[in-house]
């Protein structure tokens, strides 16, 4: 049984199967998850096994002939560490340590295929997928596909008579594949057509439009889409040769057609039915060879809408219309008997049926009362003339099921009088197909008779000799024109060259360099034309290695200390029986091998210590030498991440963010700062970042550290303000032997000291904050912040007197906490003869007030110039103008405690109200000269 176990069945929720074996019964319950997966239960003799996390759709029962034990099953299953495998093991005995591992390293999802004599599966790398196919259980081999064909998307279609039909999305397709043919290992591919359509299905399921004609080997429908236009195709040789098909030159009604070619041909829909008990839109039967039944329509090309049926019964040489709508086909006695009920949702209670290959139609009600059709069974046998309608009355009612028996319309058993031949031809007329002259026979169409259980279709067969078209291009070469018949050569591709020795050439051996040509496998010609017989023999030279490549089956390039790692080397070209192999693992390690990469041995290795390590891999042999390089980074996993900034800052200061990781792992970590609500990152190697904050406000700074395959993230607020005050604190140093170094230490000890202080001196807590220093001994800073709520020529002096009030609970000694061991740890200024530091960010604001003063300092010289020309009493006038507003001229003096305070934008907006003429602390000296608008206008009339 070639088929998955698990299939879509809407009349079953669980499956409890049995499987027989020579000696025992071995039970299984298989329950399908919501998910991708499902539960394998089984019953052996040593007990219930349980294999969860299968992957649905890829569980494979094994196949006669090719697997040597019966009871074995492949399955797809999902290990640990989240990756795919393929693994066998016996169904009464399938736990980890029966099952084997017939494909080292993991597998893509899905895609196990266990078909025939071939196994198929793909791996993902580096965007890249490669495809690897088993045939009759031997070692996996790489699909050789032509080599820009780059495929997003492959798919089975057919791996009869050993050979594999395979339908490939290259890199430039989107709703078509192209349909490759292999030689008889599944291995090398060759193109047949191109442009092939697809339709995709719910669930990621792809439908190629391609159907194999069963009953008549070697016969393929398939519709191909080029500019949006898509028409219908028919092969008679496996692909080597397509053709449209001929259309009828009458309808179901005696009328002509009037379809003639090249223009007008006859196009069929190749859809599968998304209901296993009815038939697709083309209907075709093993025992009813050359009989085709299907839905389409005439014209240039196919159209979605247009669903007529035709039928052929000399495998589509010539058609015929029999209905205007599609209809649901089922074969009775060998195709004697053809049933037909119309596609449609509403109730039925008649069916058509056909004793003559569609020439004539019959109608029959099958039941009394209407019922909605759901599908139509046959009893087991080809033979049979029995048949079974169900479906149901109302959508709220149960089945109906209704049984038609046709053997009651015929008298008697078929003799072979009653039987004729007929030979099977291409649309060409030749006769000799795949090698030889095949004829079948069929019951007359006056004969009313049973073909019955013995009857056989194949008559004879002759086998013809070799012509042109039963050769192929051999794998590397194309044809110039893929539907031309004897005017089409092959050419070699521009990145093949037949000349070349194959990639597993030995030296001493021999190889053919290829004509271009194979024989399409299954092809029985002989004798007559040989297009494979000037092969040209050559011994294998020595080659150099070329290719070659090292990588990690674990495929991480991180690795953690004293971690497994299992290293793989191939080499895609050269001699590997003469080559040495020098191994270098970059920690002291040194090896050669012989025949490293024939063997598949991989090299086991194990780092103790972090770092980067340079492996290396040369391959050398008297033709030449390769080398493969890779890095590896051993490192342990971080355990954890603080990130240290001071949490307030002046607007365009510099600020060091620094991220603290444990542990430390020098040249192997990688950080990624977030600034505010930024997106990109700033990406540095270094575990600091120095940076300015242009706005105020609260910025939010977040540090991701990665390290090999653990990543950590830490997030801080920072504060940025225009100006506040910094007083440096220390503490008894009892203290130190206490301090632990760690963040949450500090920021305890931080809000204990900001609360002692807004307790002492009433200040509002949330203008206050103690910022603890790393290291010893410890040191802190307390951060006053300006109150945003006052305003400006009342927060300096709010400002001073909070500062006064807190060198004073500082200075007394008032501020202090209790420790562990009996200590109480005292607070107190850093240095308690210095003053507070002022921060501001406003430097650009004291530049352009400076130049301000510097201005009016010249407009005044330039005046009292003018007037000491112009004005005799100018020294009286001055004076006594003086006296009258000596309230505008009076110095500002400041207190004491706030004379080496930088004076911030605020103020200086302040102190210009002032109309001051000299230095800008407020200390003056001279006479100070003013005068008013007023005069200075009489002055200038005059």
């Amino acid at each position: 049984m070639k088929e998955p176990l698990s299939r879509n069945n809407p009349l079953l929720s669980l499956w409890k199967l049995s499987f027989f074996t020579q000696k025992k019964k071995i039970k299984y319950l298989l329950i399908p998850r919501k998910a991708r997966f499902m539960y394998l239960l089984t019953w052996g003799k040593n007990g219930i096994f349980c294999r969860n996390e299968v992957s649905k759709d890829h569980f494979f029962w094994a196949v006669a002939g090719v697997d040597g034990d019966l009871d074995l099953v492949h399955m797809e299953i999902q290990d640990p560490s989240g990756g795919y495998r393929y693994i066998t093991c016996q169904i009464q005995n399938c736990s980890d340590k029966t099952m084997t591992v017939p494909f080292a390293g993991s597998t893509d999802r899905d895609s196990l295929t266990v078909q025939d004599d071939y196994i198929f599966l793909q791996t993902t790398s580096a965007n890249r997928t490669k495809y690897y196919v088993s045939y009759r259980r031997n070692g996996f081999v790489q699909m050789k596909l032509p080599k820009y064909a780059l495929p997003k998307d492959l798919q089975i279609i057919s791996t009869d008579e050993n050979q594999v039909f395979v339908a490939v999305q290259e890199w430039y397709q989107t709703d078509t594949y192209n349909l490759y043919q292999s030689d008889p290992q599944g291995v090398y591919y060759s193109i047949l057509l191109e442009n092939v359509r697809s339709t995709k299905q719910p669930e990621e399921n792809v439908l190629i439009d391609i159907l194999e004609v069963r009953g008549v080997k070697g016969v393929f429908l398939a519709n191909q889409k080029i500019d949006g236009k898509v028409t219908t195709l028919i092969t008679y040789n496996k692909g080597r040769d397509w053709d449209f098909l001929n259309p009828p030159d009458i309808d179901m009604n005696g009328k002509p057609t009037n379809c003639k070619p090249p223009d007008c041909h006859l196009h069929l829909h190749l859809r599968w039915a998304d209901n296993p008990y009815v038939s697709g839109t083309v209907h075709t039967k093993d025992t009813a060879p050359g009989l085709i039944m299907g839905a389409g329509n005439l014209g240039s090309q196919l159209v979605e809408y247009k669903e007529e049926m035709y039928i052929t019964s000399d495998c589509g040489n010539t058609w015929r219309q029999v209905f205007e709508e599609e209809h649901h086909i089922l074969y009775l006695d060998h195709g004697g008997v053809i049933v037909a009920i119309k596609d449609t949702s509403i109730p039925l209670k008649i069916l058509k049926f056909s004793i003559d290959e569609g020439q004539t139609w019959s109608t029959h009600n099958f039941t009394s009362t209407s019922v909605f059709v759901d599908g139509l069974l046959s009893e087991p046998g080809d033979e049979t003339l029995v048949m079974t309608v169900f479906g149901h009355i109302s959508y709220r009612s149960d089945w109906e099921l209704v049984k038609v028996d046709f053997r009651p319309s015929f008298p008697r058993e078929c003799t072979d009088e009653d039987y004729e031949s007929w030979e099977l031809t291409n649309l060409q007329g030749d006769r000799c197909i795949m090698g030889q002259q095949r004829s079948f026979r069929k019951r007359k169409i006056s004969s009313w008779c049973i073909k019955g259980k013995s009857f056989t279709s194949a008559l004879t067969s002759k086998v013809c000799e070799c012509v042109n078209t039963d050769y192929l291009c051999d794998y590397g070469f194309e044809r110039s024109a893929p539907l031309k018949l004897e005017s089409s050569k092959c050419f070699a591709d521009f990145w093949f060259n037949p000349e070349a020795p194959p990639e597993d050439c030995v030296l001493g051996q021999a190889y053919t360099s290829s004509t271009g040509y194979r024989k399409v496998v299954s092809n029985v010609c002989e004798g007559g034309v040989d297009l494979q017989q000037n092969l040209a023999h050559h011994m294998c030279p020595l080659i150099a290695p070329k290719g070659l490549q090292i990588s990690i089956r674990e495929e991480s390039l991180a690795v953690r200390p004293g971690e497994d790692i299992t290293f793989i080397v191939q080499q895609e070209q050269g001699d590997v029986l003469s080559t040495k192999y020098q191994v270098d693992l970059g920690d002291g390690f040194k090896a050669i091998y012989v025949n490293l990469t024939m063997t598949g041995e991989p090299i086991r290795h194990r780092y103790e210590n972090p770092g980067i390590y340079r492996v290396s891999v040369k391959a050398e042999n008297v033709a030449g030498h390769d080398e493969a390089v890779v890095f590896v980074q051993v490192n342990s996993p971080l355990q954890a991440l603080n990130l240290e900034v001071v949490p307030v800052i002046g607007r365009n200061q510099e600020v060091n963010l620094t991220a603290i990781i444990l542990p430390k792992n020098p040249n192997l970590t990688v950080f990624y700062w977030w600034i505010g609500s930024n997106l990109q990152p700033l990406l540095t190697l270094e575990s600091f970042l120095v940076t300015k904050f242009a706005e105020t406000g609260d910025v939010r700074v977040t540090v991701q550290v990665s390290c090999g395959s653990s990543m950590l993230q830490d997030s801080k607020v920072v504060h940025v303000f225009d100006h506040f005050h910094v007083l440096p604190l220390k503490f008894t140093k009892d203290l130190d032997m206490y301090n632990p170094n760690i963040p949450e230490w500090r920021e305890d000890i931080g809000r204990v000291v900001t609360r002692l202080l807004a307790k002492e001196t009433s200040i509002p807590e949330e203008t206050l904050m103690t910022v603890v220093k790393p290291g010893l001994p410890t040191a802190a800073d307390l951060h006053v912040l300006l109150p945003a709520n006052q305003p400006k020529k009342k927060r300096s002096i709010t400002s001073d007197k909070r500062i006064a009030a807190i060198k004073q609970a500082l200075n007394a000694h008032n501020i202090s906490f209790f420790l562990r061991g009996g200590y109480w740890v005292l607070v107190t200024l850093a240095d308690s003869d210095s003053d507070s530091q002022r921060i501001g960010g406003g430097s650009g604001y004291w530049a352009i007030v400076v130049l301000f003063v510097v201005c009016l300092v010249a407009v005044g010289a330039f005046i009292l110039y003018k007037f000491k020309r112009k004005l005799p009493g100018r020294n009286v006038y001055a004076q006594m103008h003086n006296e009258k507003e000596q309230e505008m001229t009076s110095p500002v003096n400041h207190s004491e405690d706030t004379q080496n305070i930088i004076q911030g934008e605020e103020f200086i907006d302040d102190d210009l109200d002032s109309q001051t003429l000299g230095n800008a602390r407020g200390n003056h000296s001279g006479v100070v000269l003013s005068i008013n608008s007023r005069e200075m206008h009489s002055y200038l009339v005059s």
